[in-house]
């Protein structure tokens, strides 16, 4: 989570396994699309920073964060994904959907990752506007993108 006291984009990666031969799956929301693509831009270039070949890492899209479940576990089934990235942003706005569509992704990508035994990582924002999500897509809280990857860098290591 990003704070004050935590960037997103900061980490260490001297315990990092080496991916060089791993395949990871990015399963992006369109909706909120300029904010998405950055997260999407952040975790791909992570990956290749640390060792990912960029043949090896396949984006796939899905109308809204809500899709995000259906389309990992459409990606995490086959053997050769070694992990799948869920990118997404729920906006609070004017009503409550928020609480409910978070919950449903929260919940809908951990029981991927359990179904297929591999790393599904959530890399949803939950933000309480706009301005909160672009601080957490790029700006002064860093990208979720980069935390989403280096987390599946670090679960492909345990």
């Amino acid at each position: 989570m990003a704070t004050s006291l935590k960037n997103l984009s900061s980490y260490t990666s001297d315990q990092f396994p080496d991916i060089s031969e791993k395949r990871f799956g990015l399963v992006v929301a369109e909706w909120n699309r300029t904010i998405t693509d950055t997260l999407a831009q952040g975790a791909y270039d992570t990956l290749v920073q640390h060792g990912a070949k960029a043949d090896n890492i396949y984006r796939n899209t899905v109308p809204g964060s809500f899709e995000l479940g259906l389309g990992a576990q459409l990606l995490a089934q086959h053997e050769e994904i070694d992990a799948v990235i869920c990118l997404g942003v729920i906006i609070k706005g004017e009503t409550r959907h928020d609480e409910f569509i978070a919950h449903a992704v929260a919940q809908g990508i951990m029981h991927v990752g359990l179904k297929f035994n591999k790393p599904v990582i959530f890399g949803v924002l939950t933000t309480e506007d706009e301005a909160q999500a672009w601080d957490r897509a790029g700006g002064k809280h860093g990208n979720k993108g980069v935390e989403a990857a280096v987390t599946a860098i670090h679960m492909l290591g345990f």
